[in-house]
C-alpha cells in the first residue's frame, strides 16, 4: 500500500526563521510560503535530492500547529507523509484493518493539489501519518 516517503512535516513558531535557517545554514532549497486555509497552515517545502520537508506555522489560532506549538515551543517533528496510489482504497483497507481516520475521513486537497488523509497517531506508535495520493 504504502509508496515513497513524501515529506517530514516540522512544525515551527516561525516560518520565515525557519526557512531562513535552512536555505542559508544548510545550503537548501526552499519554496515560497503557501497558505493553506482549509489545514490552518502556511508551509514551505526544502527540497532534498530523495524527499522533502516540509515546515508548518499556524494559519490562525484555532491552527492545530498553534495547538501542537503550545506544547512544543520552539516546534519539532510533526508528521510523515507516505505516498499511495488510490487514498479511498488506502482509506478503506486501513479502517477495515481498525485504524482511525482523523477529521470527517473524506480526502482534503493538501499543498501539493492532490488528496490526503491524516491517521490517529495512537495507532501508528505515536506518529501521526499523511497520505497523499500522487
Amino acid at each position: 500500500m504504502l509508496g515513497r516517503l513524501n515529506h517530514v512535516a516540522i512544525a515551527v513558531p516561525d516560518l520565515d526563521t525557519a526557512a531562513t535557517t535552512y536555505r542559508d545554514m544548510l545550503g537548501a532549497t526552499v519554496s515560497a510560503p503557501q497558505a493553506l486555509p482549509d489545514h490552518g497552515v502556511t508551509v514551505v517545502f526544502v527540497e532534498l535530492p530523495n524527499t522533502k520537508i516540509e515546515l508548518l506555522e499556524p494559519l490562525g489560532a484555532d491552527s492545530p500547529i498553534a495547538k501542537f506549538l503550545e506544547k512544543n515551543a520552539q516546534g519539532g517533528m510533526h508528521h510523515i507523509c507516505y505516498e499511495v496510489d488510490d487514498i479511498h482504497a488506502a482509506r478503506d483497507q486501513l479502517t477495515a484493518a481498525g485504524a482511525r481516520v482523523l477529521g470527517d475521513g473524506e480526502p482534503k486537497i493538501g499543498a501539493h493539489g492532490k488528496p490526503v488523509l491524516f491517521l490517529h497517531p495512537k495507532d501508528f506508535v505515536g506518529t501521526l501519518i499523511e497520505l497523499e495520493q500522487v
